[in-house]
C-alpha cells in the first residue's frame, strides 16, 4: 500500500467513512454482484467505512472486510456491527490464505498502488479465490500516469493490460468503463472467474 495514502485514510478515516456512507447506493456493483457472484464465503479487500461488506452480509454472502488502514476498519467497525473486518493490505494480503474465498470484492482500491506492484496485487487476489471463484475489481481510471489528490491519496494512471495479463489463466466474464452511480467518477470494471 502506498504509505502517504495510508497515512492519509489514518487521518481523516472518520470524514472518509462518512463521505462513502453517504454515497448514492452503487447499484452497478450490487446488479453485478447479484448477476456473478455465487453463494460463498466473501472477501471485501480494501473496504474502507464496510459499506459493501454489510450489504455483501445483509444479502446472504458470508463476507469479511478487509484493510490496511486500523483507523478506517475502527469506523467500518463502528459503523457495522456485528460484521467482520481485518487487517490485510495488498499486494501481499498477509493472514488471507490460498482458496479461502468463493467471491472477492476489490473496488476502486488498486489505482492506490505504484503501477509495478498492481500484477502482483492482481495475482494475489485470484490466489484467495477458490476453484471457480469470482472476482469484482474496479479502479478509478486517470489521465497520463496519475498523481496525488489533496489528501495526498495516490491515484496512479496505468495501462488495463497490466491488469488484464495478471488475471490468466482466470477467464474474463466483463470488461467495461462506466461512470460510478456512486462516486460519479469514471472507473474500470473487470469482472474474471477462476477456472
Amino acid at each position: 500500500m502506498d504509505e502517504k495514502t495510508l497515512a492519509a485514510y489514518e487521518r481523516d478515516a472518520a470524514a472518509f467513512a462518512t463521505e462513502w456512507e453517504s454515497q448514492p447506493t452503487p447499484v452497478d456493483l450490487q446488479i453485478a454482484v447479484r448477476k456473478f457472484f455465487a453463494p460463498g464465503p466473501s472477501a471485501d479487500i480494501g473496504c474502507g467505512s464496510g459499506r459493501d461488506t454489510a450489504w455483501l452480509v445483509q444479502n446472504g454472502f458470508a463476507a469479511v472486510g478487509y484493510d490496511p488502514s486500523e483507523a478506517l476498519l475502527a469506523q467500518a467497525r463502528r459503523l457495522h456491527p456485528g460484521v467482520e473486518f481485518r487487517r490485510a493490505s495488498l499486494p501481499e494480503l498477509d493472514g488471507v490464505a490460498d482458496a479461502s474465498f468463493v467471491n472477492v470484492l476489490c473496488e476502486t482500491v488498486i489505482m492506490h498502488l505504484e503501477p509495478v506492484v498492481i500484477p502482483a496485487a492482481v495475482r494475489r487476489l485470484i490466489t484467495i479465490l477458490k476453484p471457480g471463484g469470482t472476482l469484482y475489481l474496479t479502479w478509478r481510471l486517470t489521465e497520463g500516469t496519475g498523481g496525488r489528490d489533496k489528501h495526498e491519496r495516490l491515484y496512479a494512471g496505468f495501462d488495463a493490460k497490466l491488469v488484464l495479463n495478471a488475471l490468466k489463466p482466470a477467464i474474463l466474464l466483463l470488461n467495461e468503463e462506466a461512470v460510478s452511480p456512486s462516486s460519479g467518477k469514471l472507473v474500470t470494471r473487470v469482472i474474471a472467474r477462476m477456472p
